[in-house]
């Protein structure tokens, strides 16, 4: 071959060859050779997403529903016991069944929690134990509870003996509902007194339509003639009354009654006044002791309640021997 021929055939092969097309290479290939050289990037952005997720839920989601079934659930208080009191302390025992209506059924793990009137501070912390929230879980609480507010563990007592509904975390029939139904079942009177001074004995009714159990110590109770013209239109005392070692219990309480009445006034009155022998008495609520100690939480809320009842004197005064004609002749007694 000639030079000449040697130099056309080298350029006709540059020429084919800068003409000719390389194959392409398809997406799959490419997308492999992608995961082959970034395959540590994509593995920790697919444990950070699935680490923030599962924190979401187990932080934010979970406990976001087990508040809703939480709130969404009911506290069926069976008994409630206040035992042991003291001036700032008392012992609780209450048995309660958590009503859950969920299919999603937590683990509750014990916890301390406050108690309070709705709305207002915490008058005490008890702790919670550890539950397990299945349809109907039974929740028991038995500890002793320092009072921390003994302002608001006031209003709480004076809710309790005082109204027919109580409401803390959720609503229950938990009241005293003011004691209604407070009644002299029966009583005599002593015209000499016994050794402690009583002068009138008796039994008192005081029903608790709540499940609520409260040992109050030695209540006193002061007793007024309401505000008549033989009072010259004014409420006055005319003694005391003693309930010994109080407890209420679910149920009518039938408890054992003395009291240190002024006869003097009282014989004045059915004489002048209430000559039927059927004399109106208020009962105002005044001290509760417990163990030689005051309990100022009872004993305000036992100060803001009234009773009110009738009862036959005339006929106690001729059981303790009065006639008509002593009854006139120690008529003369009026109000100081």
């Amino acid at each position: 071959m000639t030079e000449e021929e040697s130099k056309v055939a080298t350029e006709h092969l540059q020429e084919v060859s800068s003409d000719s097309t390389v194959p392409k290479t398809s997406f799959g290939t490419r997308l492999k050779a992608h995961y082959r050289k970034w395959w540590w990037a994509h593995l920790a952005f697919f444990v950070a997403s699935t680490l923030i997720i599962v924190l979401c839920l187990i932080y934010v989601g979970y406990p976001n529903i087990a508040q809703d079934n939480i709130n969404d659930s009911a506290l069926e208080v069976s008994s409630l016991e206040f035992s042991s009191p003291t001036p700032n302390s008392f012992h609780l025992r209450q048995n309660a069944t958590i009503v859950n209506k969920s299919s999603y059924h937590p683990n509750l793990d014990a916890f301390n929690a406050t108690l309070s009137l709705q709305g207002g501070k915490p008058y005490a912390s008890v702790e919670i134990p550890k539950l397990h929230a299945t349809e109907r879980a039974i929740s028991i609480i038995d500890q002793d509870v320092t009072i921390t507010n003994l302002e608001e563990f006031t209003r709480y007592t004076a809710a309790v003996l005082g109204g027919e509904e109580v409401k803390i975390e959720v609503r229950g029939r938990t009241g005293l509902n003011q004691i209604t139904g407070f009644n002299v079942t029966s009583f005599s009177i002593k015209l000499t007194p016994d050794p402690d001074g009583a002068n009138m004995v008796g039994t008192v009714l005081l029903p608790n339509p709540s499940v609520l159990t409260i040992a109050m110590g030695n209540v006193t109770f002061t007793n007024y003639l309401p505000a008549s013209p033989f009072t010259n239109n004014t409420r006055i005392p005319i003694g005391i009354s003693t309930l010994n070692d109080l407890v209420l219990v679910p149920g009518d309480n039938h408890v054992p009654m003395r009291s240190q009445i002024n006869q003097t006034l009282v014989i004045g009155a059915i004489a002048k006044q209430y000559k039927d022998g059927m004399m109106p008495v208020e009962i105002v609520g005044n001290t509760s002791v417990y163990d030689g100690q005051h309990l100022t939480y009872f004993e305000k809320a036992l100060q803001g309640l009234t009773q009110k009842v009738t009862l036959n004197v005339g006929k106690a005064l001729q059981d303790a021997g009065v006639d008509a004609s002593t009854l006139a002749a120690l008529g003369g007694g009026s109000p100081p």
